[in-house]
């Protein structure tokens, strides 16, 4: 990937004139509105802030059969109603630190923490139903005693935890030196078009604007399913899917290119933005 060209829309400026004629007649002059190209809707799904802790366990078995690597890219929901099959990323997440300063784009690979029924990201949840939408069991066990602080195996929880990160989500996606509180976006539950991410080599560099020479901001992982919420033309990029200058934006500042992104056309699939 390469240099930047920042594509953002000037603003739209409106002009209008409005004249008087004398006795009853009354008269509009011409009116000139300039309009600003339109924009995407951010349609990718509900966020919630909860608490990620480091999986680790390099050299084990997901539960989708995938065996973990050293710095790898995907993350555990305790439910396994949205497990991706091993290789794909049919149900993905972004995350993202506090501030949303670096965010990431990975599979849900594994099953956990602490839990394996409780979809709390659901409105229709599986278990637990007595606690909002958004709020974790394990987090609900741990902060207010909620099951008297049991999970569903009636082991003491002793984090209040919603997601599990692979090591190089924890470490090279976000940054992270340690637990933290993160904003988690279930992106299948939104209605943007997607488009795959197809980088089996190493992660996908997420930037804040359609080009190379901007910041890197984040990483989406090899089979991640992004949201393609809007386009711009930016930086010409050789990739894994041929060459091309189209970027779409796929959360807030968060930019990739389309050379590495199955949309199943090599046109745009968004709206300009």
């Amino acid at each position: 990937m390469r240099t930047p060209e920042n594509t953002a829309p000037a603003a739209s400026r409106r002009r209008r004139g409005l004249g008087i004629v004398a006795g009853l007649a009354t008269m509009l002059t011409t009116t000139t509105i300039a309009l600003a190209a339109p924009a995407a809707a951010d349609d990718d799904g509900q966020t919630h802030r909860v608490y990620a802790t480091r999986e680790g366990l390099v050299g084990k078995t997901t539960a989708n059969g995938h065996t973990i690597t050293e710095r790898d890219h995907f993350v555990a929901l305790p439910s396994t109603r949205v497990l991706s099959a091993h290789g794909t990323g049919t149900y993905s997440v972004r995350v993202c630190t506090a501030g949303a300063h670096r965010c990431a784009y990975a599979p849900v690979w594994d099953v956990g923490p602490w839990n394996t029924r409780d979809d709390y990201w659901s409105t229709t949840r599986h278990w637990a139903q007595d606690l909002p939408v958004g709020t974790p069991q394990a987090s609900a066990a741990f902060r207010q005693g909620h099951s008297g602080g049991k999970d569903q195996y009636g082991r003491q929880v002793a984090n209040p935890a919603g997601i599990d990160l692979a090591d190089g989500t924890f470490w090279d996606g976000l940054g992270l030196q340690d637990n933290a509180w993160v904003d988690v976006t279930f992106l299948w539950q939104g209605g943007a078009r997607t488009g795959t991410v197809v980088s089996p080599d190493q992660p996908l560099n997420v930037r804040t604007g359609p080009g190379t020479g901007y910041r890197p901001t984040g990483l989406a992982a090899h089979t991640a399913q992004v949201p393609l919420l809007c386009h711009a033309r930016g930086t010409l990029v050789t990739g894994s899917r041929g060459t091309t200058d189209l970027w779409y934006r796929i959360g807030e500042k968060n930019w990739v290119s389309d050379a590495y992104l199955r949309t199943g056309t090599g046109a745009a699939v968004a709206p300009p933005c």
